[in-house]
């Protein structure tokens, strides 16, 4: 459901099952027609990106987009997201209120100059749109928007779909979901069933269903954002008071103006809370002049000196505040705190004065653990270190404020997991992707929180207790203890967001109750999103992760056998956590998969100050390893749900329909036997439901090349300090289904390509986006088995195409430059890759790239150059199609082998020439790039040793 869904809904258009009849208020000018059901965030992103570089190319003038839905739906962080690809210009309908604080009233917003912002820019004329302060609660001044420049306009607010709006709107959008949703979800637990949803949204959302919610079905695309907040780019904190703030503020960034902030903090407590309820459960609202932002829970992670908090924040409207307290919530602590705050781009530093303890705190803020730390040292700022809530602070100065009321009486008496062990769910299998019908809407989209009933928003981990050994205390061994603790599973499985919070937190716990080192376990099948988990997790705890792919054996490694459970060296996996158990410094090797061999060994230690240590890979939570391991988590989805979704559509455009077991049998032929079993022991279950092909959070912007380029000019730009360079060889091959759909030309968009580099196999499912200049393509890449690959040509995938490449890879950690030699072609390409997109294009003006840049993949660029008469019947040359064979059937005699361990004696492929030949090229590759550094670097110092003796002669 990518391209051919915005083809469909272009061409063929759809119905809107939620009306009856046909509205005159719809948008006449639009071109696109209704999605009948919602998509995910990340679906939505991509859709309309697309839908907007379409609809560019099939209308003159200006492309208008409306995004309209409730209050913390996830509008604007659409809008920004969209024009950062776009690069085109967002008007947010909160600058249009004519100055009354009415929350979301109706009629506070100043339609008439909109509409004429609106058809000034659509007839081609500039126009002024107002700036409103909302802080002074007024409006105070104007800015212009150039028609010229703006190709796309994006109008974001609440009535964005309004019927006054939708005539003058090309693509009309609705997001629902986000704290809109989760909110719901809160009050339904915190409440139970005494009161209707209907009734909550009255309450808490007053004018949605009246004024918002019709208005949001004549949306074409819409979107149920499910995401509310994440610790995947979480905010490190570092809080202390300081008799020296000021002087500490003004030395640290000089030059930089300071911002000031005034807030005003309220905690509602729900209405059936008992006394000794948990903070957590409270609702947290902060007030900063006219707007509204809310937080379910005191929702952050503190480890050692620092705290951790999700990055997102949710505006809601003034009478969301009116209705939760009418519903029976509490205000139960208020403070006000005034914020003076600069940013060095790095971090930031904020003086911030709380009223009610009569204090100043100096709070550092970053995006980088390690970054935030270098920092504090930097400027001197030391501990002691406040970990606490400014809540917390206040709570232990003046206790917990008493209830006018006694609580509800809960209905059953409480018990504690310590009672039983909870026992683990069955398997968990993926879910399909799409709706297929409606009637599997149990409700309507726009109103439904994504469970009827919410779990606690931050659940808890506990302990069962085995017997101990019968013996005298004076003799027990300490360590004995940890063995007759263990952590009680999870009873349910969660999203990678919820998951990774419980994975912290039960790190926390078992250092509390059990003492270091813990030892993590992370297990999955291919590409389901473990090594992300891990890394994510270490950067919020400060630990290692080590892979067991760096256990891989040489022998089974060159029969690419990466999902074998007999590949790994399971002796001295063992050794390793035996030493870290027993708190000894450990070699744990490092593989190196280009060559296939262990390269050498790094050693680890655990210690108090940092006595964690994750393990993960595909058999992490096999019987014989994760007894050894303090905490199992196991993780599904990725791309290993993608692919099947994706074989599954494939298969269905050619008349034959498969179902997802039938698909992962043959795709993954190792998991349901050797790997799924394992799972379902995990502690902790995350079901990876985030696509990183279709989301805006994982974007590389590149920009490719054939212009010619001196080495000596890629050294210019990059960071002299952290240069880095590679060289590396690929082989890329094309798999499609036959009797697919074309347009007649082979494109990405019909194929899997399967990447065959440094000895792995990577996939890519989907193209990247192209805008303007650049190419938006995922930063990651998605490993799979040569198995997979084998059981895609047995589902009847065939070869169509094969290109083979070398690259010479230069970066600083900013900025990645790639010089591609494609084989046969001329010239080389130059890619320049960047998750910062003017990072990127400033980098290309430096190369002088400006005017050569080419958005075509290197399929297209090899089939363009392809003469008609050296082509195979593949598309490919017939030279290359003797080898592409010869590839072929290596990978399905190495896939279509059992699970079993490989035996001692292996057959010569006539494909392991190839290998060979690319692994000696490499050899060739990296002696002719060390040479040309030395000799550059040869002839760059006696450049300046000459120059330097010329001034001396002068």
């Amino acid at each position: 459901m990518d391209d051919d869904v915005v083809k469909r809904v272009f061409q063929e258009g759809g119905r809107d099952y939620f009306q009856q009849q046909p509205s005159t208020s719809s948008s006449s000018s639009s071109i696109l027609q209704s999605l009948p059901l919602h998509v995910s965030f990340d679906h939505g992103y991509y859709l309309l990106v697309k839908s907007i570089q379409e609809l560019r190319e099939k209308k003159e003038g200006i492309v208008t987009v409306g995004i309209g839905g409730p209050s913390g739906s996830g509008k604007s962080s659409l809008a920004e997201k969209v024009a950062s690809v776009i690069g085109c210009t967002v008007v947010s309908m909160e600058n249009y209120r004519d100055g009354f604080d009415e929350g979301n009233d109706l009629g506070s917003i100043d339609f008439d100059m909109l509409v004429r912002n609106l058809e000034d820019l659509t007839k081609g004329e500039d126009t002024l749109i107002p700036v409103f302060d909302y802080q002074q609660k007024k409006r105070v001044g104007s800015k212009t928007i150039k028609s010229a420049s703006s190709g796309v306009v994006i109008v974001d607010g609440t009535y964005a779909l309004h019927a006054k709006l939708r005539s003058l709107l090309d693509i009309r959008v609705a997001v629902v979901g986000g704290v809109h949703f989760s909110l719901l979800s809160k009050v339904q637990y915190d409440i139970g069933d005494s009161c209707s949803l209907d009734y909550l949204i009255d309450s808490i959302f007053p004018m949605f269903r009246k004024h918002i919610e019709p208005d949001l079905h004549h949306a074409q695309i819409r979107i149920n954002n499910s995401f509310v907040s994440s610790f995947r780019e979480a905010i490190y904190k570092l809080k202390c008071r300081s008799e020296a703030a000021e002087e500490h503020f003004a030395y640290a960034f000089q030059g930089n103006e300071a911002q000031i902030d005034n807030f005003i903090e309220m905690y509602l407590r729900p209405p059936s809370a008992s006394e000794e309820a948990r903070i957590n459960d409270w609702i947290k609202v902060r007030q900063s002049g006219i707007r509204y932002y809310l937080s379910l829970g005191d929702q952050r992670i503190v480890d050692k000196n620092f705290i951790i908090r999700p990055k997102a924040e949710f505006e809601v409207g003034r009478m969301t505040l009116g209705g939760l307290l009418a519903l029976g919530y509490a205000v139960v602590v208020s403070y006000k705190r005034a914020s003076k705050s600069v940013d060095n781009g790095n971090v930031s530093l904020s003086l911030e004065t709380i009223d009610t303890l009569g204090e100043t705190f100096m709070v550092l803020r970053g995006t980088n653990r390690k970054t935030v730390g270098t920092e504090a040292l930097k400027m001197g700022i030391s501990e002691p270190w406040i970990t606490k809530s400014y809540l917390e602070l206040i709570l232990e100065r003046k206790g917990v404020p008493r209830l006018n009321t006694p609580p509800l009486l809960p209905n059953t008496s409480l018990t504690t997991s310590q009672d039983r062990m909870i026992a683990a769910p069955r398997p968990i299998r993926v879910p399909p992707n799409l709706v297929t019908r409606l009637e599997d809407l149990s409700q309507p989209w726009t109103r439904s929180p994504t469970k009827s009933k919410m779990e606690p928003i931050v659940a808890t981990w506990h302990f069962i207790s085995s017997d101990p050994p019968q013996a005298d205390s004076s003799t027990i061994d300490p360590s004995s203890f940890r063995d007759t603790v263990k952590l009680a599973p999870m009873p349910d499985s969660y999203d990678l967001d919820r998951g990774l919070l419980l994975a912290v937190q039960a790190i926390q716990a078992l250092l509390e109750n059990k003492g270091f080192p813990v030892i993590v376990g992370i297990g999955g099948p291919s590409g389901s999103g473990k090594t992300s988990l891990a890394h994510k997790m270490a950067n919020i705890v400060g630990c290692e992760v080590v892979s067991l792919e760096s256990y891989y054996k040489s022998e089974q490694v060159k029969d690419f056998k990466y999902d074998d459970f007999s590949s790994l060296d399971l002796s001295l996996l063992s050794k390793n956590i035996d030493d870290i158990r027993n708190g000894q410094r450990t070699k744990v090797p490092i593989f190196d998969l280009e060559t296939g061999v262990q390269s050498g060994f790094k050693e680890l230690e655990v210690s108090e100050d940092c006595g964690v240590i994750i393990f993960e890979g595909v058999y992490a939570l096999h019987p014989d390893i994760r007894k050894s391991l303090d905490l199992w988590i196991a993780v599904v989805g990725g791309v290993h749900s993608h692919l099947i979704s994706r074989v599954q559509r494939d298969k269905s455009r050619v008349g034959c329909f498969m179902s997802q077991n039938e698909i992962m049998m043959t795709v993954f032929p190792m998991f349901q036997q050797f790997i799924e079993p394992h799972l379902v022991h995990a502690h902790l279950k995350i079901r990876n439901d985030f696509d990183p092909v279709l989301s805006p959070e994982s974007s590389l912007f590149v920009l490719k090349s054939n212009k010619q380029v001196a080495y000596q000019d890629i050294l210019k730009i990059l960071d002299p300090a952290k240069f880095c360079s590679s060289v590396q060889n690929f082989i890329d091959i094309y798999l499609k289904l036959p009797g697919l759909p074309t347009n007649g030309q082979l494109t990405e968009g019909d194929c899997i390509r399967v990447r065959i580099c440094e000895g792995r196999f990577a996939l890519l499912i989907r193209e990247p986006i192209r805008e303007g200049n650049f190419i938006i393509q995922p930063k990651v890449d998605f490993d799979i088995s040569i198995s997979t690959v084998a059981g895609l040509l047995n589902l009847g995938y065939q070869a169509v195409a094969y290109i083979e490449a070398s690259a010479f890879i230069y970066q600083d950690g900013k900025i990645l430059i790639e010089v591609d030699h494609l084989q046969d072609a001329p010239n080389p390409y130059l890619q320049i890759k960047g998750v910062d997109k003017d990072a990127v294009a400033a980098a290309g003006s430096m190369l002088k790239l400006d005017g050569s840049y080419t958005t075509k993949s290197y399929l297209q660029i090899v089939l363009e150059r392809l003469p008609a008469s050296g082509r195979g019947s593949g598309g490919i040359h017939t030279q290359q199609a003797a080898r592409l064979q010869e590839l072929v059937e290596f990978i399905q005699s190495q896939g279509s082998s059992s699970a079993s361990e490989s035996s001692p004696i292996r057959e010569v492929s006539p494909v392991e020439g190839v290998i060979e030949d690319m692994q000696s090229r490499i050899r060739r590759l990296e002696r002719w790039h060390t040479i040309n550094t030395v000799l550059w670097t040869f002839l760059m110092s006696a450049l300046v040793g000459y120059s330097l003796y010329q001034r001396k002669r002068q």
